[in-house]
């Protein structure tokens, strides 16, 4: 059964759907590659699938362990290359985590390796690096 339902809707822009639920998704060409920018491009998207599936992993494994990881954000840099043929060669992702008694060494271990093998980062192409950093907020230190 499919999973996304996309048509071209003129002017670089398209609309996909996600069947299951009936969200849609806009994308626009950047302005860099001669489109509006309105929207999110399909290369954003890319790095936005890295960043969201690291998040969605890291949910699922604190969840079986019985935490919830509140304040958590991140910031996603996606890099195109210079030169032809155009592409994303790297994707920067910033994580900052809360302070919390939990994240001792051990569990801070075991989020970063999970983050750094969530599906999307073992999908990428190798050729695209993964630069995934994590900010660790210390428990009465700036908290």
């Amino acid at each position: 059964m499919p999973t996304v339902f996309t048509t071209y809707q003129g002017d670089l822009r398209t609309e996909a759907t996600h069947l299951q639920s009936g969200t849609r998704i806009i994308t626009d060409a950047p302005t860099d590659n001669t489109g509006k920018g309105e929207a999110f491009s399909p290369t954003d998207l890319v790095a936005t699938a890295l960043g969201s599936c690291i998040a969605t992993t890291m949910g699922i494994v604190a969840r079986r362990d019985g935490i919830e990881l509140p304040e958590s954000e991140m910031t996603i840099t996606k890099v195109m290359s210079k030169d032809a043929p155009r592409r994303i060669v790297r994707i920067e992702v910033d994580i900052t985590m809360p302070p919390s008694e939990v994240f001792t060494e051990e569990y801070r271990a075991k989020m970063e390796h999970t983050a750094h093998t969530c599906p999307v980062a073992l999908s990428l192409h190798p050729d695209i690096e993964q630069a995934i950093r994590f900010d660790w907020k210390t428990v009465g230190v700036g908290s």
